[in-house]
């Protein structure tokens, strides 16, 4: 028997490379996973780095992008229920460079939980921001290397 976890990155690689094989590509795995929060970590390989040996901002992106999504994702197929999911809008700050694998936390679970309940209930779209934290521990700890804000964008989908 396959642990979560195990099954959530088989599910994140097969969605990768069926469906966005940038992901696919940069390889992400999903550490930890709960109601509150989820860990992405993305290792430091010659195709992540930029010519100045830390991750690149566009692999950056797909970090944010799958600590953000993923949540929701998770969260409306536990429900049952078939999302449209999207992200509206991105900000980032890039604080310092990450020489190292870098790790993406989003603790937004609770939010994502009431932005599906609002989905469900009124069958609108709902955007709400996500906040998503990245951070090379291997280097130095819990100092963020970058702060991304997302705009979750959910719409629950006919069945």
């Amino acid at each position: 028997m396959l642990s979560s976890i195990r099954k959530a990155n088989f599910y994140l690689s097969s969605f990768g490379f069926l469906k966005v094989p940038l992901i696919w590509l940069c390889r992400p795995k999903i550490i930890s996973l709960d109601d509150d929060k989820v860990e992405v970590v993305i290792p430091l390989r010659r195709r992540t780095k930029n010519h100045l040996n830390s991750m690149y901002f566009g692999v950056l992106a797909v970090g944010a992008d799958v600590a953000g999504g993923y949540m929701a994702m998770n969260k409306a197929q536990q429900r049952g229920e078939r999302i449209s999911l999207a992200f509206k809008s991105v900000k980032a700050d890039f604080l310092k460079r990450p020489e190292a694998d870098v790790l993406f936390t989003c603790e937004d679970g609770r939010l994502i939980d009431d932005m599906l309940d609002k989905a469900i209930a009124s069958g609108e779209r709902i955007n709400e921001p996500v906040k998503i934290v990245a951070t090379c521990p291997s280097l130095n700890q819990d100092e963020p290397m970058a702060v991304f804000e997302l705009t979750l964008s959910i719409k629950c989908s006919k069945r």
